[in-house]
C-alpha cells in the first residue's frame, strides 16, 4: 500500500506495530512505511509529545491542528487517522467541518488554532502580523505559538514522508471512521483495498 516495498520488520519497527494495535486494532499502512527508520518515527513522535505536554496541549486540539494541517496539505491518511480521532472527543460532525474548513462548534481560541494550521501548511511565507494577533486574542502566548508551529511542522514532515512515498489510508478506516469524516475527505489516496 505504498509505492515502495514494505522492509523487513526489527526489533523496533515490531515495538511500533504493537502500540498500533493497541490504539486503533490494527497496523497502520504508514508505520509500515515508516519500519524503513523507526528511530525516526520515535524521535518525530517524542518531539510532538514533548511539545503536546510542555504546553498542554489536549487531545481534542492536537485533533484539530492535525485535521486542519492534513486536509489543507491534501494528506488523507492523517486527516482520516484525525479527524476519526477528533470525532471521538467531540463529535463527526464537527471533526468534518475542520477538515472541510468550516470551524462551525469550535471556540473562539480552537477556531484561531485551526486557521493557523491551515496557514502554516499552505503557505507558512504568507503568515502575518494579524494572523499572529488572532491567536493572542484567543489567548494563546507567544511561547505556546511558537510550540503550535512547531507541532504543525512536524506533522507536515511526516505527512510529506507518507504521501510522497504513496502511503494509502488503511482500509479498516472504512468502518472505523465515520460516514461524515470518510465523506469529507475528498482530495489525496483513496483508502487501500
Amino acid at each position: 500500500m505504498s509505492l515502495i516495498d514494505w522492509p523487513e520488520p526489527t526489533a523496533r519497527s515490531e515495538a511500533i506495530f504493537a502500540d498500533d494495535r493497541e490504539e486503533v486494532g490494527f497496523v497502520m499502512n504508514a508505520s509500515r512505511l515508516w519500519a524503513y527508520q523507526p528511530t525516526l518515527h520515535e524521535g518525530i513522535f517524542e518531539l510532538l509529545g514533548q511539545l503536546v505536554h510542555e504546553h498542554g496541549l489536549s487531545y481534542r486540539q492536537r485533533g484539530i491542528l492535525v485535521a486542519a494541517c492534513a486536509s489543507a496539505l491534501g494528506d488523507s491518511y492523517c486527516s482520516v487517522a484525525w479527524g476519526t480521532k477528533l470525532a471521538r472527543v467531540a463529535d463527526e460532525d464537527l471533526a468534518a467541518g475542520v477538515l472541510r474548513g468550516d470551524d462551525f462548534g469550535l471556540s473562539p481560541a480552537e477556531h484561531a488554532l485551526a486557521e493557523w494550521a491551515r496557514k502554516v501548511a499552505r503557505d507558512p511565507n504568507a503568515t502575518s502580523a494579524p494572523d499572529v494577533r488572532a491567536l493572542r486574542e484567543t489567548g494563546w502566548t507567544d511561547r505556546q505559538i511558537f510550540a503550535i508551529t512547531a507541532f504543525v511542522a512536524l506533522r507536515i514532515a511526516f505527512s510529506t514522508v507518507n504521501d510522497a512515498l504513496g502511503a494509502r489510508p488503511d482500509a479498516e478506516y472504512r468502518s472505523v471512521a465515520p460516514p461524515a469524516v470518510l465523506k469529507a475527505i475528498t482530495y489525496g489516496r483513496p483508502l487501500a483495498d
